[in-house]
């Protein structure tokens, strides 16, 4: 049973920094592409960091230069980065994982077919 496991979130002030991390069990995300999503209420999950099974990573527009996705393939664990946070940054934030193991660098939600509990980050300013 695939299993993804969220964890480093918490309340920080504006201009701080996070590690999330994503710890897989069940799976060899390696094999995977992976990915991270946040939403805020009455809002879309936004899809904001993914890293494709060779390493190639795509980060989104809106966090380019202050959020970085990466991987440490013997411990199982997928990491978001994240600098110089503000409040906007303030949501929950998903771990996902494809069943298929393509080499493609996945990014639409659909994509996805492991989730997550969610870990909430919460930036005061």
């Amino acid at each position: 049973q695939v299993q993804l496991v969220e964890s480093g979130g918490g309340s920080v002030q504006s201009g701080g920094s996070l590690r999330l991390s994503c710890a897989a069990s069940g799976y060899t995300s390696s094999d995977h592409c992976m990915g991270w999503f946040r939403q805020t209420p009455g809002k879309e999950r936004e899809g904001i960091a993914f890293i494709s099974r060779d390493g190639k990573t795509i980060i989104a527009d809106s966090v380019k230069g202050r959020f970085t996705i990466s991987r440490d393939n013997v411990k199982n664990i997928v990491y978001l980065q994240i600098y110089n946070l503000k409040p906007e940054d303030t949501a929950m934030y998903y771990c996902a994982a494809t069943a298929a193991s393509s080499y493609g660098l996945l990014t639409r939600e659909t994509d996805f077919d492991y989730w997550g509990q969610g870990n909430q980050v919460t930036v005061s300013s």
